[in-house]
């Protein structure tokens, strides 16, 4: 069995980039970084990703988007 490798990413280049969910939900497929969130040492924390399709806001912990049963980076 191969594994698909992790996505890699700089969490200081993650801001406005795009990303497709491989398990889309509500039809929310296609997701753009709109917002790093950081910690009182201004260490990046998380991110806020808004939904393309209804602009529907959640917020993740950026290390998620390198799990690629999850996330595709770019939009396919």
């Amino acid at each position: 069995m191969t594994m698909k490798p992790i996505n890699p990413i700089n969490p200081k280049k993650i801001n406005l980039s795009k990303w497709t969910a491989t398990q889309p939900r509500n039809k929310e497929k296609h997701w753009l970084v709109i917002k790093l969130l950081r910690d009182e040492n201004e260490q990046i924390t998380g991110c806020e990703l808004e939904a393309v399709i209804n602009k529907r806001v959640i917020r993740i912990d950026w290390r998620e988007l390198k799990d690629p049963a999850t996330w595709t980076q770019g939009w396919v």
